[in-house]
């Protein structure tokens, strides 16, 4: 086989991103002291410590700020948004720090270099990446082998999550002719032709996305095989699906969702439970605490806009199905559901004007604590819904419920994925990344979670 065409994963990217910053951050460093007067950020003189914090304060406020989120990466204006977000608290928090970081400069011009070469390095490397890695130079080419009508669905599905992934064309399950063969977007390929194509076009990957691999015509069986022996990756569509979106393809898998499954260990690991447990007690006390030192703000803003009740309680589905009552800030007009209970949407005229600050920064959400402390939810996990939309979900999606088997959350992996579920197919897209993190639960998912939940709040995305 040809040499394949180089191109990076998911978690290559993100990792080189990761890497390139630091390396960037403190060449730049490096040269400023060595061909300036600057002894601010010294690798001779500073401690290990020093700069070891220092990567990791780019790499924390990185993540907040989503430089490590690709299609923040790949687009222009939010890049430049996230860099210099980055840099500013980079610097603010380095400097606030003198017990873990070097002492402030008597000549505060030293400061100013030292913003200046964090943010340019950022910059020119960024750019770099934008214009030069990020581009279709670097595309991860695949085949799909699937049905004729089946490649336009599961390619939209896959280039939402991944830009960089091109389909170079499939090998249609089908061994009869279609009329409507030639008005496909992607190229068909002939059985027979198959590993001419895969080395003509440096495929990097064959998709199989058939439901039942007894479909394969024998002869197609034999050239995947040959692929297979000479280095060529052939992966099943539910692993491509599950690891390039990060949320479960039920609607793909269908009565067989079960094979999406194991749950996470972590469900039953009684030290992780013990751990998050401790920390769900000590985050709700800090943040009714915090809630406290706003509630005389909240309460003007609720009696000047949305003149009612400042509390209003719920009653949502936990854990096992059990139902509970969920204490809220009210942001809705008083009745707003006289009419019977409807979703919540974007732009809802049942919002008042400072209900829409509440949720917007996720105040109205504080109460919950209480709910925290008193076992009913948990600070990460599916967000608890009410009986009547429970039960109208399920009667469409009868493993709607699976995500029952642990606590509802505050926050969670579709929360901070996904925007405000208004009706059953935004359900069921949330659902799919709520039995991801059902899977794959574990320390590791569960600070990607506060990290994308600090951005919610600090950009303002609460619905």
């Amino acid at each position: 086989m040809s040499s394949k065409k180089i191109h990076f994963e998911i978690s290559e990217r993100k990792l080189l991103l990761r890497l390139m910053d630091v390396v960037t951050v403190f060449a730049a460093l490096y040269l400023l002291s060595f061909y300036f007067h600057f002894d601010y950020f010294s690798f001779k003189d500073s401690s290990i410590a020093s700069i070891l914090f220092l990567g990791i304060y780019l790499n924390l406020f990185g993540t907040i700020f989503e430089m490590y989120n690709l299609q923040v990466a790949s687009n222009q204006f939010q890049m430049v948004k996230s860099v210099i977000l980055t840099a500013c608290f980079t610097v603010f928090f380095y400097l606030l720090t003198p017990v873990f970081t070097p002492f402030l400069p008597s000549n505060r011009l030293q400061i100013i270099y030292f913003f200046f070469a964090i943010l340019s390095s950022l910059f020119a490397w960024r750019f770099f990446y934008l214009h030069f890695l990020a581009s279709n130079r670097f595309v991860k080419r695949v085949v799909f082998v699937c049905s004729r009508d089946g490649i336009s669905q599961l390619a939209l599905e896959l280039g939402k999550a991944d830009p960089h992934y091109e389909i170079a064309g499939f090998v249609s399950s089908e061994n009869t002719a279609d009329e409507n063969r030639n008005k496909s977007d992607f190229q068909e390929i002939d059985f027979s032709e198959l590993e001419y194509f895969v080395k003509k076009h440096s495929v990097a990957e064959v998709v199989i996305a058939l439901k039942e691999t007894k479909s394969i015509a024998p002869d197609l069986y034999q050239q995947l095989l040959n692929l297979l022996e000479k280095g060529i990756v052939i992966r099943e569509y539910m692993q491509v699906y599950e690891q390039a979106t990060q949320r479960l393809p039920i609607l793909y898998a269908e009565k067989d969702f079960y094979k999406l499954f194991p749950f996470s260990r972590s469900n039953q690991n009684r030290l992780y439970l013990i751990m998050v447990r401790g920390f769900e007690i000590l985050f709700s006390v800090l943040g009714l605490l915090l809630g406290c030192l706003l509630l005389p703000i909240v309460c003007i803003g609720n009696l000047i806009s949305n003149k009612g009740p400042l509390f209003y309680t719920q009653e949502r589905v936990g854990k096992n199905g059990i139902p509970f009552r969920i204490y809220k800030l009210r942001s809705m007009i008083i009745n707003a559901e006289q009419d019977g209970a409807v979703f919540a949407k974007a732009n809802d005229v049942r919002v008042t004007p400072f209900g829409k600050f509440l949720r917007r920064s996720r105040i109205d959400e504080f109460p919950q604590f209480i709910n925290v402390l008193k076992g009913d939810m948990a600070v990460i996990g599916p967000r608890p819904e009410r009986q009547v939309f429970v039960k109208e979900i399920s009667e469409k999606m009868p493993f709607y419920e699976i995500r029952h088997i642990i606590k509802p959350g505050l926050t969670g992996w579709a929360q901070v994925n996904y925007s405000y579920g208004e009706n059953i197919e935004d359900s069921m897209v949330k659902l799919q990344y709520d039995l991801y993190y059902i899977k794959h639960r574990s320390i590791f998912l569960d600070v990607n979670i506060i990290f994308k939940t600090l951005s919610t709040v600090l950009f303002f995305r609460g619905q």
